[in-house]
Formats: structure tokens, C-alpha cells, sequence
């Protein structure tokens, strides 16, 4: 297909279309996560716990470095997705050019920043051993340089999403992604330098950037050659603005208790608070490879096929909820067990209880993905905005205060609450700026809090039957609530494939 081939909204928000996506978009992150997870112990072992203490604040970084793009690559994909369900899709080379363009030259800006303020991050914010404090300060500027293909790798996927490429661009992923965890134990075991690590995971993105650039040339001929459109940034620069003041206040509101636990306490702590919420995080590839596939689908329908939209929100939901539920249950009732036999006695006991807390807080923060992704979509990420913004004036503090009381177990809690704020404030929004998804959003509230309730009833409870018991019930009492809220002809598709499986 071109760029100017025509594509109705109806069939780009389509059932089958959708689940297709998720499925892809899921396989492309969960293969290389089974590898991240069984190489983590490796990982940990060459480096030390304080070494890894920096490597994981090393890859929070990189989730920073993301809002370097000032929301344009996220803008890029709902703009073009527009244009194509339209039938406007002629314009998009004009406006994937500038985009492009555009990106990198604010990412190199920042990236130069960023490389300036590393002395006075590893200096004067972290409390790096001083024998450690080169070796981070080179790896950390590593990582800054990095930056532009970091916010062009975003934007190239954003285009391969629009035109719901999910297939392709995951074929190519997969394989890269190996070596996103394999090269840094090649590194470590060659040189023993975290230095080394930071130059592995630069060069992968490398070869990520130009696989994608050369799956996007089929839809996007001459690909950032053409000449560029910058009279069509203005909108996508109002949109990407808000977008990007979302997404840092996101990245901020992730990742600054880590950093609040380097400061207040020390990178041992940083380590046993860091890897249970690096794990439980990792489940985040799920609600992302449904909102991957939701925000083309639903920028292309909602004005034209509202009702389609509006099931499209309740589908992602019931998706996510479906993948996502079962793994929180098992990670609260086991926490202890699962860092035992991932990481060893020590992880265990100093991160079992935060283990327990983040289960909790991770299902709402991967339900919150739907809702969020329907208003980008809909082109009000201004809401989205404004509520993080409200989010981390309320948590950041609390946060802070909860680590001084309590440890690195109140800064979970803080977490935890956050995450089930921002999802039900998020439900609520998408209902008040977009009517047609408030029956949606209101018929999934009881699932959420059923959900929200049986996990934390698990959290304080000392024995593994009690926690199975709890973890099963809540378990059937969502099964129902989904099975009610279930759009009528997917159930009608999964009695009908049951009915197949037995016959």
C-alpha cells in the first residue's frame, strides 16, 4: 500500500484488526522480556548491586529521553492515522519529513544538555561511591549522546504504527531486541565495564532506527528526503507540546522516587526498591501493545464511527484487564518467592514487601493506558496533562514523605496510590471529553474495583494458601464482571470457538 492508498475508519478500527495488532505488538516485547529476565541474574552478578543500582537508573534515563521528541512522535502517529482514515493520506510524506527533521534537531540540543548536567547528576544528586563515580559519569554521557536515536527510533515506529504495520515492524523487532539485553552481558564479559554496557545498548538502537526506517520507506517513499511540510507542524506542535508535558510528568512521576531513594538512602536501596518495580513494569508491555494498536484505530474512527470507538475503548480494556490481572495476583501472593528464585535471598528480603505493594499499583497503572490513549487520540492530550500535573504536586511529595517513615515500602505505597488515582481519573476524563465511551468507562468501574480490592486484601496476608484463596476469588468475581460488560459479539465469537475446541 501507498501513502496515498485510501483506508476506511471503519476497517482500521475493526475487531479483527485490533486483537491481530495486540497480539504482534505483544509477542515483540514479551519474547526479548523472557530473555531480559532470565539474563537479569547474570546481569547482577557482574556488575554488583551497586553497579547495578546505576545500570537501572542508566534505563530510566533512557524512558526520560523520550520526552525529548516534545510529543511530536506520538502527534505524528494520530495526525497521520487522521489523514489516512480521511483519505487524506497524500499529505503524510510532507508532514513525516518535517517531523522528522524537527526531532532531531531538538534531540540533539537536548542530548548536548543532558551531557552537561551529568557531572552535577553523578556529582552532587547520587551518592555514587567514589570509586564508581568516572566510570558512571562516562556511561551516563554515553547514554546522553544517545538521545536522538532514541527520539527518532520513537517517531519511525510512530509511523509504521499509522499505517498499523504491527506485524512487520515486530518481526524486525524481536531480533534486535535480543541484543538489547544480550550485548550487555557480551560487554561486561569482555571488558567488565559499564562503559561498554551503554555503548552495547547505543549500537542496538542503531540498527532498531534503521530497520524501521527501511519497513517505513514502503509507506513513506523517500522517507525524511521529501521535501518538508513545516506549515503542518503547527497543530502537531500545539497537540505534541501537551503530549510532552504529559509524558514527563509521567517519566517523573515513575521514575523520581528511585532518585529520591539514591539521594535519601543509597544505591543498595535504590537496587532492592528499583528491580521489584523494573519487574513489575516490565508487564507494561502488554497495555502498550493494546494502546499501540488503539490510538491509530481510534484517531482514524471517532468522528466518524463514534459507537465503533467507544467499543474499541471497551475491548482494550477487558484485553488489558484479562492479561494483566492474573500475573498481579501471582506476583503479590508469591513476591517473596519469585525474587528468592530470581535473584537470590538478599532481593528477596529487601524488596519482597515493595514486591507485594507495586502487584497492586501496576494493574491500575496498566488499565490507565485505555482511557489515556483514547484522549491523545481524540486530540485532547491537554487533559492528560493537566492531570499529571495535578498527580505530581499531590505524590511527589507524598512519596518523599512516605520513604523518610516508612522506608523504600512507603515509597511504594505512594506509588501504588498514584497509579490507581491516575486510572480512574483517567476513565473518568475520557468520559467527560468523550460521551460516547462514558457508558464504557462506566460499566468497567465495579471490574476495577473488585480488581483493585482482592489485591490489596493480599498484600498484608503471611501465608500462600490465604493468598491463593483471595487471588481465586477475586480472580472469578472479574471473569463475571468482564463476561457481563463484554461486547456482545465477542462473546458470541468465544462460545462459538468453544463450541469448535469441543466438537
Amino acid at each position: 500500500m501507498t501513502a496515498t492508498a485510501p483506508e476506511g475508519a471503519e476497517d482500521r478500527a475493526g475487531g479483527r484488526r485490533l486483537v491481530s495488532g495486540v497480539l504482534w505488538n505483544a509477542l515483540g516485547r514479551g519474547i526479548p522480556l523472557l530473555l531480559a529476565l532470565a539474563l537479569t541474574p547474570v546481569l547482577v552478578h557482574l556488575m554488583g548491586t551497586e553497579r547495578w543500582g546505576l545500570f537501572t537508573l542508566a534505563l530510566a534515563l533512557v524512558g526520560i529521553f523520550g520526552v525529548f521528541d516534545l510529543g511530536l512522535g506520538m502527534a505524528l502517529t494520530r495526525a497521520v492515522s487522521e489523514r489516512i482514515g480521511e483519505g487524506r493520506g497524500a499529505e503524510a510524506p510532507a508532514l513525516v519529513s518535517a517531523t522528522l527533521w524537527s526531532l532531531l534537531g531538538v534531540s540533539i540540543l537536548m542530548a548536548a544538555l543532558a551531557w552537561a548536567f551529568m557531572p552535577v547528576l553523578v556529582g552532587r544528586v547520587l551518592r555514587v561511591p567514589p570509586d564508581l563515580e568516572a566510570e558512571a559519569l562516562a556511561a551516563f554521557r554515553v547514554l546522553a549522546a544517545a538521545a536522538p536515536l532514541v527520539v527518532i527510533n520513537a517517531a519511525l515506529w510512530g509511523v509504521l504504527a499509522a499505517w498499523q504495520r504491527f506485524r512487520a515492524a515486530n518481526l524486525v523487532n524481536m531480533p534486535v531486541s535480543v541484543f538489547y539485553y544480550l550485548g550487555p552481558v557480551i560487554a561486561l564479559l569482555a571488558f567488565d565495564s559499564l562503559v561498554a554496557v551503554m555503548v552495547a545498548l547505543v549500537l542496538v538502537r542503531l540498527v532498531s532506527g534503521l530497520a524501521y526506517a527501511a519497513l517505513a520507506w514502503r509507506d513513506v517513499p523517500g522517507l525524511g528526503l521529501t521535501r518538508p511540510g513545516f506549515r503542518l507542524l503547527r497543530p502537531l506542535l500545539r497537540q505534541g507540546g501537551w503530549m510532552s508535558l504529559s509524558g514527563a510528568l509521567t517519566q517523573v512521576l515513575l521514575y523520581a522516587d528511585r532518585f529520591l531513594v539514591g539521594a535519601l538512602i543509597g544505591l543498595t536501596a535504590v537496587a532492592f526498591y528499583a528491580t521489584p518495580l523494573d519487574l513489575v513494569m516490565r508487564m507494561w508491555i502488554l497495555p502498550v501493545a493494546v494502546a499501540q494498536t488503539l490510538l491509530p484505530a481510534i484517531a482514524s474512527s471517532f468522528r466518524s464511527a463514534p459507537e465503533r470507538t467507544a467499543l474499541l475503548m471497551r475491548r482494550g480494556a477487558l484485553i488489558v484487564a484479562g492479561l494483566v490481572l492474573p500475573a498481579c495476583l501471582v506476583l503479590v501472593a508469591l513476591a517473596e518467592w519469585l525474587l528468592w528464585l530470581w535473584l537470590g535471598s538478599a532481593f528477596a528480603d529487601g524488596g519482597g514487601m515493595v514486591l507485594r505493594i507495586l502487584g497492586v499499583g501496576i494493574f491500575f497503572s496498566c488499565l490507565a493506558f485505555v482511557p489515556g490513549t483514547l484522549l491523545d487520540a481524540i486530540g485532547r492530550p491537554e487533559v492528560v496533562a493537566t492531570f499529571s500535573l495535578v498527580q505530581a504536586a499531590v505524590f511527589l511529595p507524598l512519596g518523599a514523605a512516605l520513604l523518610v517513615l516508612m522506608g523504600i515500602e512507603g515509597a511504594a505505597i505512594a506509588w501504588a496510590l498514584r497509579a490507581a488515582a491516575d486510572c480512574a481519573g483517567r476513565f473518568l476524563l475520557a468520559a467527560r471529553f468523550y460521551p460516547p465511551a462514558r457508558d464504557a468507562g462506566r460499566a468497567l468501574l465495579p471490574l476495577l474495583g473488585a480488581a483493585g480490592i482482592g489485591l490489596a486484601v493480599m498484600v498484608p496476608l503471611p501465608g500462600l494458601a490465604a493468598a491463593a484463596a483471595v487471588g481465586a476469588l477475586t480472580l472469578a468475581v472479574v471473569v463475571v464482571l468482564g463476561w457481563r460488560i463484554a461486547p456482545a459479539e465477542d462473546r458470541a465469537a468465544l462460545l462459538r470457538r468453544a463450541g469448535m475446541a469441543r466438537a
